[in-house]
């Protein structure tokens, strides 16, 4: 006999066995299932969709800029690389998707999942001796460290999951067949009714239906239950019989869990951390670019003191030979060579730890610019080249702090993203309110009813009964369906269900708790903002600071190469000795040192104005789409002439 279960049985495995078909959406990271086909529309709520493996190689653009074992690299270069290649920036790329996901999880009705992690922090410069003896030069201050700080705003994220509030309506309509049969036997104390020992029944039911919940707190379920049964028992009228009901059931929410507001309270929270997604990669992408561009700046200051280091050690080693010849002609006592080798080591050694920070840094940039670091043989046995040089303009232009301040608000995304976190917390609220409101449901249900069979036709003593049977009853599956058509048997019921907590301190705490982190994170926005002062003003400090020191560092070295180059003449005529020529050559470089850290130094405060005013993407034209697609559209800079 066909039954329900053999349909299910024939559906699954036409299922099992209709090829496989994926479809890739708008990024390159999931591929969902997809076919033209029937079984394929058939198929797809039931098929997992694919997540794409992690791509590991680097852009064209840096093998284009490797030449001859070197790699010619200008700001624009190193910063459209770290936007490719920065394993920060593709973290975030993600967060799109799985902002995609939650939000179809949250059309569904489920919880949500919160949004990636927050912003990570740049990559940080070599750290090392001083350079020039001077903190925060050139090598000093963190590099790019500093450009992942929030200034005291709330942590990147957004709403996380929760329960709290009015329980969520499934809202993706729900099909369903159920089928079972048995058999049962009775035994009978008393024969006389029905003139047997046991009484058997077998019994075969089906049902299917569907459900579906709205929005307004409304659900409602459309049911086709149909149940076939058979006897021995020869008191019954109809022998084999079967009955139908077609059901219809509307529950509506009249209090608690009332209305859209509350019960769509997860879809635009969803909606907006698609928004919170895309201000993080805004943020990260911030980050990433001013720690690259202080990391680049850092190197171009490490090779100009490195020239600074060899040019001392050269004039060191002359110093050496030229009182090495003096002494060998007796013009100068044996100590003056002594003193002049002492001179030679010394250069020596900070040439050295120059040339070990320029190692250090180079390494740094590479792993900041590509996706699998020094792991690539081309990559890791290559040197940078910068082919950009450090340049103070010869004035500032710096708004009035309050236009900074307005400038901020406008494009920083970190403060757009703590709005929107603030408004998903209100949305929150309409859900734990709603939750305080006594539940009270109105339901109502319509239900038609069929019976139909056949005649008896068990004996009773041994003799056929004649049986007065409606002929209205008598027949099978056609009969039955038009009484449910015609409505012949309807029941109507509708009623109501109110539970009231006595209490409701659950409910009562969830709402202050609520609150009282809306609280915080208004509070912790307007620290952010107050921070914010505060972080423009030493911004803006720091910068004319740098000027200043800059401006002093360059009359410090033409003193000391004035002083030197008299001493020196002074020495010639043996009107000075070696200690003072070696005192003014230290001083020159320690000077040339200063005037290069000097450099960097206000290159990075720029950086740092520019990033707390969030200016840095529209200072180095950066294209926000094409940063999300991992490709910069601009190309490579022309290397330069051998």
């Amino acid at each position: 006999m066909f039954t329900p279960r053999h349909l299910t049985a024939g559906l699954c495995v036409l299922i099992l066995m209709s090829p496989a078909s994926f479809a890739q959406q708008s990024t390159t990271y999931v591929k969902t299932y997809d076919g033209p086909g029937f079984w394929d529309r058939f198929k797809r709520p039931y098929m997992a969709s694919e997540v794409m493996p992690l791509h590991m190689g680097n852009s064209p653009r840096l093998e284009s800029l490797v030449r001859a074992g070197r790699i010619y690299l200008s700001l624009r270069d190193a910063i459209a690389l770290g936007i490719e290649n920065n394993l920060d920036v593709e973290l975030q790329r993600y967060g799109p998707e799985i902002a995609r996901a939650s939000l179809s999880r949250a059309q569904a009705g489920g919880l949500l999942r919160g949004v990636p992690p927050s912003v990570r922090q740049g990559p940080q410069s070599a750290q090392a001796q001083v350079l020039g003896g001077f903190s925060g030069g050139a090598g000093g201050g963190g590099g790019g460290g500093n450009v992942g700080a929030r200034g005291g705003g709330d942590d990147a994220g957004g709403t996380i999951i929760t329960t709290t509030g009015t329980a969520f309506l499934n809202l993706d309509p729900v099909a369903f067949a159920v089928y079972n049969g048995g058999h049962q036997t009775r035994p009978q104390s008393n024969t006389v009714t029905t003139g047997l020992t046991a009484v058997a029944f077998n019994s075969h039911n089906h049902s299917y239906g569907v459900q579906q919940s709205w929005l307004t707190g409304t659900t409602a379920s459309l049911a086709w239950n149909n149940s076939r049964f058979s006897s021995n028992n020869p008191l019954l009228d109809l022998n084999p019989s079967q009955s139908s009901n077609i059901q219809l059931q509307v529950t509506q929410r009249l209090l608690q869990g009332f209305g859209r507001a509350v019960n769509d309270r997860n879809i635009r929270i969803a909606k907006n951390n698609l928004k919170v997604t895309d201000l993080q990669f805004r943020t990260q992408l911030m980050v990433t670019v001013a720690a690259i561009t202080n990391l680049y700046w850092d190197l171009v200051a490490f090779n100009e003191d490195l020239v600074v280091k060899k040019k001392a050690l050269e004039l060191a080693e002359k110093l050496y030979e030229d009182n090495k010849k003096e002494v060998d002609i007796g013009t100068k006592a044996p100590i003056e060579i002594v003193n002049a080798q002492a001179q030679v080591a010394r250069r020596q050694q900070e040439l050295t730890v120059a040339e070990t920070l320029l190692l250090q840094q180079e390494t740094i940039i590479k792993n900041a610019i590509s996706r699998n670091g020094p792991a690539n043989p081309t990559i890791a046995d290559a040197r940078i080249v910068p082919t950009d040089r450090l340049r103070i303009p010869d004035k500032d232009a710096i708004l009035p702090i309050q236009e900074l301040f307005d400038m901020a608000l406008n494009k920083r995304p970190d403060l757009e993203q703590s709005k929107v976190n603030i408004e998903n917390t209100k949305i929150g609220l309409t859900g734990t309110r709603s939750q305080l409101l006594p539940s009270l449901d109105l339901a109502g249900t319509l239900q038609n009813n069929s019976l139909a069979g056949s005649v008896n036709q068990n004996l009773l003593r041994g003799r056929p009964v004649p049986r007065q049977v409606d002929q209205f009853f008598l027949g099978g599956f056609g009969t039955n369906l038009g009484q449910l058509v015609r409505r012949n048997f309807p029941d109507y019921t509708i009623g109501f269900q109110l539970n009231i907590p006595l209490r409701n301190r659950s409910a009562q705490a969830d709402l202050v708790i609520d609150q009282l982190n809306l609280r915080q994170q208004e509070l912790g926005l307007q620290r952010t903002l107050n921070q914010l002062r505060v972080d423009l003003q030493n911004s803006v400090i720091a910068l004319q600071q740098a000027r200043a020191r800059f401006e002093t560092a360059v009359k410090e070295r033409e003193l000391q190469e004035q002083t030197l180059d008299a001493e020196q003449k002074k020495y010639a005529l043996g009107a000075s000795t070696i200690f003072f020529i070696i005192q003014y050559q230290r001083d020159l470089a320690q000077a040339q040192s200063n005037e290069v850290a000097a450099m960097a130094s206000y290159v990075k405060a720029k950086v740092d104005l520019e990033r707390v005013t969030g200016q840095t993407l529209e200072v180095n034209d950066i294209d926000v789409v094409e940063a999300q697609a991992g490709k910069m559209g601009r190309p490579a800079d022309p290397l330069p002439r051998q």
